[in-house]
């Protein structure tokens, strides 16, 4: 590992979505972290990295050359397909170098246990990038939850929709089940996390899984109702058929409820080539879109009163992974964690094909 006073150095294995637009952006823009080595082979995706982080990023066709050179190494960070997942995890933590895996971790809960064994066997950090924990909404609503402002919640509806008529095709849509791809382990992953860090675990899962685009070969209309061991009941929707979103986040409790609409900018910001600055004014939304705090009349009528947003704060992710790394803080997301919400994600596949409700 390079000393205490010098960045630690990151090896990025992929540059599609998730990598250029998500993780390489966060990395450099943390101090304590240099993007060092781009795992891609494509010559354009090279270029791209190359023209926003520098000619002194370097590059490897395939992730094998890290391990060669774990030495020069101290994190490496896999967005990559889904299914590559694991086996690059495991690599990565054979050759003794700390980990950052995209969601979800695995396919399967167990796959996610065994990889935190050997993680803890190492003595490795490994950790999974749930981004959505730093959403602006989600952490209003943490802190309404943990401050009592609900009174006892009752019900938590969560919604992550879009209106994609037409499927885009790719390994996301594939319903091939080794490219673990659908919108249950897509954005049904984010979802389940942010109710189990909200309520805890879950105790029941009842699902709905639908294919409904002409052409679409996985799940592109899911339902998720949670049963949580603290009484919370969740009700989580993930659909790329929605023609009328709903509200992103909807949460009831005996005293109040809270009700936002829209989404996070960071996501929008990050795409359209904006980056965190570090002067606060990343993740600040308008004061127009602020969710609604109350009691009785719809929030669309005039009812609850507005509630300043939290900035959303994705920076705050690798910020803590490298003070994991130095042994200065906690991981901020662990493998056990995404395994438990895997649990969740397993049990609701199994209730969708076999119409039960599935004891976790």
């Amino acid at each position: 590992m390079t000393g205490t006073g010098s960045p630690l150095r990151v090896a990025l294995i992929g540059y599609g979505l998730a990598g250029s637009v998500f993780h390489a952006p966060l990395i450099a823009a943390t101090e304590s972290l240099a993007l060092d080595t781009v795992v891609t082979s494509n010559p354009e995706r090279q270029a791209q990295a190359r023209a926003e982080f520098g000619d002194e990023l370097r590059f490897a066709a395939t992730a094998d050359e890290l391990w060669d050179r774990a030495d020069e190494l101290d994190l490496v960070v896999i967005a990559s397909p889904n299914k590559t997942h694991v086996a690059l995890a495991h690599a990565a933590l054979k050759a003794g170098l700390p980990v950052v895996v995209d969601k979800p971790i695995a396919g399967t809960a167990a796959e996610a246990r065994e990889l935190a064994a050997l993680a803890d066997d190492r003595g490795l950090l490994l950790s999974v990038f749930q981004n959505r924990r730093w959403d602006n909404d989600f952490r209003t609503l943490q802190k309404l939850v943990a401050d009592g402002e609900l009174g006892d919640v009752w019900r938590f509806e969560s919604r992550f929709e879009r209106w994609r008529p037409q499927p885009k095709g790719g390994w996301r849509e594939s319903g091939n089940p080794e490219e673990i791809g659908g919108l249950l382990y897509d954005l049904g992953s984010h979802v389940v996390d942010q109710a189990l860090v909200l309520f805890g675990p879950a105790m029941s899962v009842y699902a709905e899984s639908d294919v409904r685009r002409p052409g679409a070969e996985t799940d592109d209309d899911t339902f998720i109702a949670i049963t949580h061991a603290s009484g919370v009941r969740s009700h989580l929707y993930v659909s790329a058929t929605t023609a009328q979103l709903g509200p992103r986040f909807r949460a009831l409790g005996s005293t109040a409820g809270y009700v936002k609409y829209g989404l996070d900018p960071q996501e929008a910001a990050l795409r359209e080539g904006e980056r965190p600055t570090g002067d606060g004014t990343w993740g600040i939304e308008s004061e127009s879109l602020w969710g609604r705090f109350g009691s009785g009349e719809s929030p669309l009528t005039g009812g609850g009163t507005p509630v300043e947003t939290l900035p959303g704060d994705y920076p705050a992710y690798y910020v803590a992974v490298a003070a994991a790394i130095r042994g200065t803080g906690t991981n901020p997301v662990s493998a056990y964690e995404a395994a438990a919400a895997l649990d969740v994600l397993e049990a609701a596949r199994r209730s969708a094909r076999d119409s039960v409700t599935v004891i976790v």
